[in-house]
């Protein structure tokens, strides 16, 4: 499929669409200026381009906030369960150091 030809099929689909000059072989006549259709579609493309690029851009700022959060809540997992072993090990000093005094 050659390009004139898409291009011949994208000015039936879009109307005449004289700011493309001579690309293609399908003549605009002068009264049927199709421009602002043109530009509705141009402004439609950049719109879809640029609203993907910014959702990307919020959905990876976003997954790299939820990783980070998640690296945190590990750590404090981690250190939550170090402290419970710690304190369990206090306590069981304490028992010993009870007894011990008990026998005195």
């Amino acid at each position: 499929m050659s390009y004139t030809f898409m291009f011949e099929i994208l000015a039936i689909w879009w109307g005449c669409l004289p700011e493309w000059g001579n690309w293609i072989a399908y003549e605009c006549s002068e009264d049927f200026d199709m421009s602002n259709a043109a530009s509705t579609w141009v402004g439609l493309i950049a719109g879809v381009l640029i609203g993907g690029a910014i959702t990307w851009w919020i959905y990876n700022r976003q997954k790299k906030t939820s990783n980070k959060q998640d690296e945190v809540l590990k750590h404090i997992e981690e250190l939550e369960e170090r402290h419970e072993t710690i304190l369990e090990k206090i306590l069981a000093l304490d028992e010993k150091i009870d007894s011990i005094l008990e026998k005195k």
